[in-house]
């Protein structure tokens, strides 16, 4: 939701302005704007005050928390001449960029002098999990100043929209960011290298071995093939060897030396029959003598990146080599395209979920129809691709591009069918249409309940009766969606063969938005032609009454 607080004249037709081009998520408050403020303040991802910076100011200190939770803020005066970013980040500087264009205005934005020092890579250095080396601060107010900074990835992770100043191939770059697992050939001047963890060291060794001998070995990795000690996710060998000392002391060895103070560094192991089925370039009959299985470290190395990595593919870096009384190897977890399918509600701001306005900035390609972007477009970083087709979301994952779909379950349909082990997939539900109006219906979808979509456009009527018969015969809640009055009605008579006149039939039209509207009567008076496709409607139990506008639906008794 974005509150819209004026109070004059002026500034009132500027916030009936503003909201006419923001969407729905934008309401101007009436009354008295102090505790319009503060009744609406939790609700709120952002706010705009027509009024003088300091009033705004005074408003809004009591109830700053931090910059990470609270609103963006932003402050136009009566003359429409400046819209002042006060809060809220970068979020609150792209706020007052969207508002300086809709009014004509000039935006003011001083992010660059946040005294947090959160700058556009502390998100990535959070969403990719790395380790930092070099002046994550000092590179990231370079960006926030406008500066040429060049991005090394050679890897392929996929990455949040970034500002244009930040390319593959700039002019004269100031910085360079290097996100990568490997020690770098040479050192650069203005270097900040983001480390993701994505290397899972496997060992083989025999019984006693010294924990000198198994840091010696592991040491090999970084000194002899450029890996990145920090770049560790975990050390992994079959279970023979999950009380061996020599390797838990190296592993705690080299969590200590190389953690950033995150999740501890583990030692995974795994049955010598899960480990035989590894195909490896090194099998050794030794090993398998010992073990149970022709590899242990390449094996162990290669099922545990793949059991950490979920489904993302994975790949032998390094071979087996052999130290005293010890063999290790490594494989890296490759990153692959994301695809984030996003349920964002039935259109109320304060219905969406935190993980979703998180999975919409973290994405650089936002797909959807108008009606559900229309809703969060304020929420995307600036540079975000907007595309409306959601054939391309599977294609623009397999690109490797961090890609967050919104829409219907259709759309959400036609991806999954797509989508295969090559992208990662990840889902964030939200609270439907039907939940929504179930919660302002008394909560009648926390009984045994079946919910079914009218619309005939790829569900023949014939099938959708066959469906409405047996919720009917089944005595459940009854939740349909996508309406119409002529199936609605004949929906209603079927049901009311199976239960009394007096059972309550609620609708709920547009949840959460501007004209919603709750109403709830018996069946046998209950208009079809009264609902629209934003309508939801819940038919009660043959148990079911109505309690003060409420629906309730008493308990079956024990043992009927």
């Amino acid at each position: 939701m974005i509150g819209l607080f004026a109070v004059t004249a002026a500034g009132r037709r500027s916030a009936a302005e503003l909201a006419g081009r923001l969407g729905p998520d934008a309401v101007v408050a009436d009354g008295p704007i102090a505790p319009a403020v503060r009744r609406l303040w939790d609700h709120l991802d952002a706010a705009v005050f027509f009024l003088a910076s300091g009033a705004a100011v005074r408003l809004v200190a009591p109830l700053l928390r931090d910059k990470h939770s609270d609103p963006g803020v932003v402050c136009v005066d009566d003359d429409r001449r400046f819209a002042i970013a006060l809060t809220g980040g970068h979020a609150g500087g792209a706020l007052a960029e969207q508002v300086a264009d809709v009014l004509g205005c000039t935006p003011v934005v001083t992010a660059a002098s946040d005294s947090t020092g959160t700058t556009p890579l502390d998100e990535l250095v959070d969403q990719l999990d790395a380790t930092v080396d070099g002046d994550l601060a000092a590179c990231g107010g370079a960006i926030l100043d406008g500066w040429s900074v060049r991005l090394v990835n050679p890897h392929g992770f996929p990455l949040p929209a970034l500002p244009p100043n930040v390319s593959a191939h700039p002019e004269a770059p100031l910085w360079t960011v290097v996100i990568d697992d490997r020690r770098p050939t040479e050192d650069e001047e203005r270097t900040l290298r983001l480390i993701p963890r994505t290397l899972v060291v496997g060992v083989g060794a025999a019984r006693g071995v010294s924990r000198t001998a198994v840091t010696e070995t592991i040491a090999r990795l970084d000194r002899e093939h450029g890996l990145d000690p920090r770049a560790i996710r975990a050390v992994a060998s079959v279970d023979l060897k999950a009380d061996e000392d020599g390797i838990l002391e190296a592993v705690q060895d080299l969590g200590f030396w190389h953690s950033d103070g995150g999740e501890e560094l583990s030692l995974l192991t795994y049955p010598a029959e899960a480990l035989a089925g590894i195909e490896v370039p090194n099998p050794s009959e030794v090993a398998s003598a010992a073990a149970g299985t022709p590899s242990v470290a390449e094996a162990s190395a290669l099922h545990a990146a793949a059991e950490l990595g979920g489904g993302a593919p994975v790949e032998l870096v390094v071979p087996k080599i052999k130290g005293d009384d010890v063999t290790a190897a490594a494989a890296r977890i490759r990153p692959r395209g994301r695809l984030a399918i996003i349920g964002i509600g039935p259109g109320a701001p304060d219905l969406r979920t935190p993980r979703a306005d998180v999975e919409l900035r973290r994405a650089s390609v936002v797909v959807g129809p108008d009606e559900h972007l229309d809703r969060v477009r304020h929420l995307l970083r600036p540079g975000t691709e907007v595309r409306a087709t959601g054939a391309e979301a599977v294609a623009l994952a397999r690109e490797g591009r961090a890609v967050a779909l919104v829409g219907g379950a259709a759309m959400a349909d036609l991806v999954l069918e797509e989508a295969g082990a090559d992208i990662e997939l990840v889902g964030v539900p939200g609270v439907t249409a039907a939940l929504a109006a179930s919660a302002l219906l008394g909560g009648p979808l926390g009984h045994d309940h079946a919910l079914i979509g009218l619309s005939d456009a790829h569900t023949p009527w014939e099938v959708i009766e066959r469906r409405v018969r047996a919720a009917a015969e089944a005595d459940l809640v009854a939740c349909f969606h996508n309406p119409s009055s002529g199936p609605l009605g004949r929906v209603l008579e079927i049901l009311a063969e199976h239960r009394p006149v007096t059972t309550p039939v609620g609708a709920v039209r547009g949840a959460g938005r501007t004209g919603e509207r709750v109403w709830c009567v018996p069946i046998g008076d209950f208009d079809p032609a009264a609902v629209d496709a934003s309508t939801t409607v819940v038919v009660g139990t043959s148990r079911s009454t109505v309690v003060d506008g409420r629906m309730v639906t008493r308990r079956t008794p024990t043992g009927a």
